[in-house]
C-alpha cells in the first residue's frame, strides 16, 4: 500500500474503503462459489402447487427451457427416501414403467415427454412429485411439485332454525347444513335484494365461517334471497333460500295463529269442563237413582214380609 501524502484523515477513509470493497469482492466470490452445483447439474429450483379434486384430474408440466436436447425424463412420487421411480420416457418410445403399475397405470396419461396427466385422483395421490430430465452433454434438472387432493364439497341445506315478528322486524335464524368432514370447508353467506343501508347490518363480512346466521329483516320492506355458499380449495356448492316466503308466513300466521289457538285452547278447555260437570252429575244421579230403587225394593219386601206374617197368625 502507497504512503498518503495527502489529509491524514482522509488518508484513513480512503484505505477503510479500499479494504471493505474487496471485503465485500471476496464475499461476494464465495457465496457465487457456494451456490455452483456439480458441472452438468442443473436442480430449478421450482416448486409447484397443484390441488385436485377427487375423481378429477392433474396435469404436471415441466417448464424448464434446455439449450441441449432432452434425452429422458423419469417421473416419481413420494417424499425423501420413500421416493419411487414410476417411469421413464424416452423421444419417440413408449413409456416404460419402473414401480407402482397397480397404482398408477390405468390412470396415467403422458401426453409429451414434458408432460404426465393422473386421471381418478383419490386422496392417496396427494404428495410429492418430482420429474428428472438429462439432456445432451450431461446436463441433468430437476422439478418438485406438490399435489393436494380435496374432497368434493358435499349439496348444502339451508334450514329453518326459528322464526319470530317482533315490532317492525322478521327475525329469522337459519343453518346451511352440510354431510360428511367439515373441517377443511369455508361457509359464507349471500344476500340479493336487501337496500344498501341494511346490506351491512343482514349479511356479515366475507371472512365470516359459521354455519348459523341470525337475520332480521324490516317489515313493509322487500327481503331477500339468502344464499350459503360452501367451498373448498378447489370446489363449491350453494344453496338459496327465500326470506321472504318465511318472513310472510310468519306474519300471516306467526302473531294472529298465536291468539287463534289461545282462543281455541279457551273454548276446548270450556266444552271439556262443561263435559266433566254433565258426566259428573250424570253419575252421581245415576248413583241415586240406583240407591233409591234399592231403598224401595227393600221397603216393598219387607211390607210383603210383614203381610204374609200377619195372616199366618190369623188363621192359627
Amino acid at each position: 500500500m502507497e504512503p498518503c501524502s495527502e489529509d491524514p484523515h482522509l488518508c484513513w477513509v480512503s484505505q477503510l474503503l479500499r479494504f471493505t470493497s474487496l471485503l465485500l469482492s471476496v464475499c461476494s466470490t464465495g457465496a457465487k462459489s457456494s451456490g455452483v452445483h456439480s458441472p452438468g447439474v442443473q436442480d430449478s429450483g421450482a416448486h409447484g402447487l397443484l390441488q385436485g379434486i377427487q375423481g378429477g384430474s392433474v396435469l404436471f408440466h415441466v417448464f424448464e427451457k434446455q439449450q441441449a436436447e432432452l434425452e429422458e425424463i423419469t417421473w416419481g412420487f413420494g417424499p425423501g427416501s420413500e421416493y419411487r421411480v414410476l417411469l421413464r420416457v424416452r423421444p419417440g418410445e413408449a413409456p416404460m414403467w419402473v414401480s407402482l403399475q397397480d397404482r398408477y397405470q390405468k390412470r396415467v396419461r403422458v401426453p409429451n415427454m414434458m408432460s404426465l396427466k393422473i386421471e381418478n385422483l383419490t386422496s392417496e395421490d396427494s404428495g410429492s412429485y418430482r420429474a428428472r430430465g438429462s439432456c445432451t452433454g450431461g446436463v441433468e434438472f430437476t422439478q418438485v411439485f406438490h399435489l393436494t387432493v380435496y374432497e368434493p364439497v358435499p349439496v348444502p341445506k339451508i334450514q329453518v332454525h326459528s322464526s319470530s315478528i317482533t315490532p317492525g322486524w322478521c327475525n329469522v335464524t337459519v343453518e346451511c347444513m352440510t354431510s360428511g368432514d367439515t373441517e377443511d370447508l369455508k361457509v359464507t353467506w349471500e344476500g340479493k335484494g336487501l337496500p344498501k343501508e341494511l346490506e351491512e347490518k343482514v349479511m356479515p363480512g366475507p371472512a365470516y365461517n359459521s354455519h348459523t346466521l341470525a337475520v332480521n329483516l324490516p317489515l313493509g320492506k322487500p327481503y331477500t334471497n339468502i344464499t350459503c355458499v360452501v367451498s373448498n380449495q378447489v370446489d363449491q356448492k350453494t344453496d338459496t333460500f327465500d326470506l321472504g316466503r318465511v318472513c310472510d308466513h310468519v306474519r300471516e300466521t306467526g302473531s294472529h295463529g298465536k291468539a287463534i289457538v289461545g282462543t281455541l285452547g279457551g273454548i276446548l278447555c270450556a266444552v271439556m269442563a262443561v263435559l266433566l260437570f254433565l258426566g259428573t252429575g250424570l253419575y252421581l244421579w245415576m248413583m241415586y237413582k240406583k240407591s233409591y230403587l234399592t231403598s224401595e225394593r227393600e221397603q216393598d219386601c219387607s211390607k210383603s214380609t210383614r203381610t204374609v206374617m200377619m195372616a199366618s197368625t190369623v188363621q192359627n
